[in-house]
């Protein structure tokens, strides 16, 4: 791809510089919120990138930060002390809560929203809406503790666009983002002129864009989240190399002092004055680690991530060559979510991760045994882990998602569209499967034929009530919200009755990982015994989750990373962070 320039920052696959002040490896959300804020407080910042795009897994996220006291949640009259979060998370994390990185978490995030509002192209729209996971927790909140970024139109970026990662294909539509404060739209597509005309307009932009462009031009969730910090760290000067894979860092009587780089002209040796940060992505696709991290070989074998594949553990290893150590003691050390496989045209298969229809009303999730086993609306994690927990010891984790016909013409099942998408083709592959009644159904998935009639006849029984007395289904703000708000009553439940009946298999995969190097609450990466090693930092994925292992509520990957990238910066530059900008507002407890 050529240069692409804009003010003194630019991007390319080429030409990389041999000195800076600090060098960032990896350009998703904790990268990148690294680099902007490094170079807005003078520092020269390289990002350098083993892929030939930019964005990591961020790119493909929902761009959601749980940042509580946010600047947001504040101006809508959302005021709450330090002892709401604290005492949340105190609750949640248990023996993982880590005081001094949770203190510097919570203090900073505000401070972090505040900064790239008023000093760059990011820009964020409010949660104020979006409740914390565990409801029945101490200290959860219904709302005002999460922020995503705004939409923001592509061609700002100007060439450096071609650099951006793509949105996922398998949950976009025709390449397509769609922000989660749309989905509703696209749900009603079929059921409302205003939603239809919605849709077809949004649509039609996309379909022009595709034309004029060859890829949309409003980017929302994670691409925009890394479309707006692209555009802050090329406005600050910042330079970008792709397709420049880290071999090895550079030390000097124990100082991390640059790293060395493999491009396509040869091995370059970066000079870093200040050092480097690790932002790599964690280790999704490092089956090793998996395996050593989860002790349990099936298990690890099993897993199916929907992060990219180029997120093999760069970073740990890295940090460990230069003696930093991976804390394996966390709660789980993957932030599970349930995908289904979905067979691609080339015979490979790709990795569709299930966030969204699980609590609508209309579907069960049931392992072969044809039982239930666990609430299907809780969140993605929670839901992943009880399905970890209810298979047998060495049997491989999978399960159903099944539902009628008026639940997937409406909402979809996984890869499958709502009307009026056809869903042929996911038939005829074999990814979904379909009976006209549920022991047709039962028999095309290898389920246990009485066990599911059984179920689903008890399940409906109580549906028609609003009730899930097996599981709590829609008992918890989260799982409303998640839910169908135009249904009466429980918005989680209702019965299966309306045949011919459809399921698709789900097994155990992830969004990312929690495992990471240890470090400090300046997010100084630490060494055997405690120590942090100089020059040294890691963000994002690659830093061991602040949360423990645990996964308390939406946003908590990306919410750190940017967080913590915002920490680093200020130490690597040798300067306390930003003091806040508003003191009622950011009032500590």
């Amino acid at each position: 791809m050529p240069l692409a320039t804009t003010a003194r920052g630019s991007v390319s696959a080429g030409d990389v510089p041999t000195r800076c002040d600090l060098l960032v490896v990896g350009s998703g959300a904790g990268g990148l919120s690294t680099a902007v804020t490094a170079a807005a407080l003078g520092l020269q910042v390289l990002v350098v990138d083993k892929e030939p795009v930019l964005g990591g897994t961020t790119a493909w996220s929902g761009g959601w930060m749980w940042i509580p006291r946010n600047p947001l949640a504040v101006a809508a009259g959302i005021r709450e002390t330090l002892q709401g979060p604290r005492e949340y998370l105190r609750h949640e994390l248990g023996a993982q809560y880590d005081e001094a990185r949770i203190d510097a978490f919570l203090q900073h995030g505000p401070r972090m929203v505040e900064f790239f509002r008023g000093s760059t192209a990011l820009d964020f729209i409010d949660g104020n809406g979006v409740p914390d996971f565990h409801g029945t927790s101490a200290g959860a909140a219904t709302g005002g503790r999460s922020v995503c970024a705004a939409p923001l139109d592509a061609r700002a970026l100007g060439p450096a666009l071609a650099y951006l990662r793509p949105p996922l294909e398998l949950i976009s539509f025709l390449g397509m983002g769609i922000a989660a404060s749309e989905l509703k739209h696209f749900f009603n597509a079929m059921r409302s002129w205003s939603a239809f005309g919605y849709v077809a307009r949004r649509v039609g932009a996309h379909v022009k864009d595709l034309l004029l462009h060859r890829r949309g031009m409003r980017l929302v969730a994670g691409n925009a989240l890394v479309g707006g910090l692209l555009k802050s760290a090329l406005d600050r000067g910042v330079q970008l190399r792709v397709s420049s894979p880290v071999q090895r860092l550079l030390t000097e009587d124990g100082r991390v002092t640059g790293a060395v780089l493999r491009t396509a002209q040869g091995e370059v040796r970066v000079q870093a004055r200040r050092g480097v940060v690790l932002a790599c992505g964690g280790f999704p696709h490092d089956a090793a680690r998996r395996a050593a991290l989860l002790g349990d070989a099936t298990l690890a074998a099993a897993h199916w991530s929907a992060a990219p594949p180029c997120n093999t553990g760069d970073g740990l290893r890295l940090g460990e060559g230069a003696g930093g150590v991976v804390d394996g003691s966390l709660a789980a050390p993957i932030a599970w979510a349930p995908v289904s496989l979905v067979p691609g045209r080339d015979g490979g298969v790709k990795h569709f991760p299930h966030l969204v229809e699980r609590a609508k009303p209309g579907l069960i999730a049931m392992r072969a045994d044809g039982r239930r086993f666990t609430n299907e609306a809780d969140s993605y994690h929670d839901f992943t882990s009880a399905l970890v927990r209810a298979t047998p010891a060495g049997e491989v984790p999978q399960a159903w998602l099944l539902c009628d016909h008026r639940f997937i013409r409406r909402y979809g099942l996984g890869r499958v569209r709502p009307a009026p998408v056809p869903l042929g083709a996911h038939l005829r592959s074999g990814y979904l499967r379909r009976g006209r009644d549920l022991r047709e159904l039962a028999q095309a998935c290898g389920i246990a034929a009485d066990a599911l009639q059984a179920t689903v006849g008890q399940f409906n029984a109580e549906a028609r009530q609003g009730r899930d007395t097996a599981f709590g289904r829609g008992g918890t703000p989260y799982n409303r919200v998640q839910g169908e708000a135009e249904q009466p009553g429980n918005p989680c439940v209702a019965p299966l009755e309306q045949g011919p009946f459809y399921a698709v298999r789900i097994v155990p995969g992830s969004l990312g990982t929690f495992a990471g190097l240890r470090t400090d609450a300046s997010a100084r990466v630490l060494d055997a015994n405690g120590q942090a090693i100089a020059g040294l930092w890691a963000a994002g994925n690659d830093m061991a989750s602040v949360m423990g292992g645990h996964y308390p509520s939406g946003g908590i990957t990306l919410g750190p990373a940017m967080t913590f990238g915002f920490i680093a910066a200020h130490d690597a530059a040798h300067l306390p962070a930003m003091q806040p900008t508003a003191a009622p507002a950011m009032a500590t407890a």
